[in-house]
């Protein structure tokens, strides 16, 4: 089974005025949208479009935290939320010129609530898959991801880490399946500009030395890079026009994991990657499966040669 962790979900009140916004006066607007958010909860949500099984754990708390349960009940995605006392937070996404996004800090999680979350773990076997992704409210421990690996690692289950900084360096000598960094967020691990594919190929490679058994950096409209022991593989889909750029490296995890369970094969994991991840970058909201599948024939894949 996989199981994605969303330790502080959303929802995404998603609104496009018709203007840009202008601060201090008042804005109106005809169309919103409202999503179930979180990198996680988005993970669950491409899986669902693969026809990949998947349980969403995490934390839900208030009348936002249900209508987010219930959305996903209604696209048949189990969830096995622990229940927190505060709300869950609402976070703004504003789609005019440029994206502009204003997000909540999330509830407080008691003692309680973390260890519930951790037993969760309990039943996991060498067969299931964790990813783990996102923030976390700010009453969570500094190292609750460490706890949760940890946790994980002592059933032999898989993980993947989706997110920044000392957390996702201090997970690689665990050996995450998948470690996925975008290209910015690479930069800022070793506090280097990445100039040029030489560069690029140094760090990915120093993550795998480090312990990841995979990486997928991705780079916007110049696509994203696959490093493995298999070797090293830039793809792309043809261009696009880029309406979402919230989501789209979810839905490159969740391309990448769900074929990569059923082949063990990387670079076709990697296929449905990048798939996944230009056909919601090219939609208002997720992909669907008919989007997918349209991009899947435009995916080009090439082997760098190492020097």
């Amino acid at each position: 089974m996989i199981y994605t962790v969303t330790l502080n979900p959303s929802i995404d009140y998603v609104l496009y005025p018709d203007e840009e916004i202008k601060l201090g006066e008042l804005n109106r607007f005809d169309k919103n949208d409202k999503f179930p958010g979180g990198k996680g909860i988005n993970v669950s949500r491409i899986l669902k479009e693969l026809d990949k099984k998947s349980v969403a754990l995490g934390f839900l708390g208030g009348f936002t935290g249900e209508f987010i349960n219930s959305r996903l009940a209604e696209s048949s995605i189990e969830t096995q939320f622990v229940r927190v006392e505060e709300d869950t937070r609402i976070n703004v996404k504003i789609k005019g010129d440029s994206e502009t996004e204003i997000n909540g800090s999330g509830p407080h999680v008691d003692a309680d609530k973390q260890e519930a979350l951790l037993k969760q773990m309990d039943d996991l076997t060498a067969d299931d898959i964790v990813i783990l992704s996102g923030s976390k409210p700010a009453s969570l421990p500094s190292d609750f991801y460490q706890t949760l690996i940890s946790h994980i690692s002592e059933k032999n289950a898989s993980f993947v880490i989706d997110t920044t900084g000392t957390e996702l360096m201090e997970s690689l000598g665990k050996h995450p399946l998948l470690a996925k960094p975008n290209i910015h967020e690479l930069e800022a691990l070793y506090s280097a500009k990445i100039e040029s594919n030489d560069d690029l190929i140094h760090y990915g490679k120093d993550l795998i030395a480090k312990g990841a058994e995979h990486v997928v950096v991705s780079m916007g409209k110049d696509g994203a890079v696959l490093f493995s022991n298999q070797g090293i593989y830039h793809g792309k889909a043809e261009p696009g026009k880029l309406i979402n750029s919230v989501g789209a490296g979810d839905s490159m995890v969740a391309g990448f994991v769900g074929l990569y369970q059923e082949t063990k094969d990387p670079v076709e994991a990697f296929r449905y990657s990048l798939a996944c991840g230009s056909a919601t970058a090219f939609n208002e909201d997720l992909a669907t499966k008919e989007d997918i599948n349209k991009v899947l024939t435009t995916i080009t894949i090439e082997k760098w040669e190492e020097k």
